[in-house]
């Protein structure tokens, strides 16, 4: 016994079933993106803060305080 799909009938199907798992599992994506982008953003500030010059703790803990 064979069972034969039509290609236009399975990507619809497979389409809804995408839809629908989206909207079932919103958060689930939504946190999974944010978490991505965060991890992308923090990143990008590591690779950044290597091509700068360090700075020491007392002077960060100034900038923070509003002292030059």
């Amino acid at each position: 016994m064979q069972t034969v799909i039509d290609d236009s009938k399975l990507k619809q199907l497979l389409k809804e079933v995408l839809v629908e798992t989206l909207e079932e599992k919103r958060d689930v994506f939504h946190d999974l993106i944010t978490e991505a982008l965060e991890d992308i953003a923090l990143v990008r500030a590591i690779q950044e803060g290597e091509g700068t010059e360090t700075v020491g703790k007392q002077e960060i803990f100034n900038i923070l305080e509003g002292q030059s």
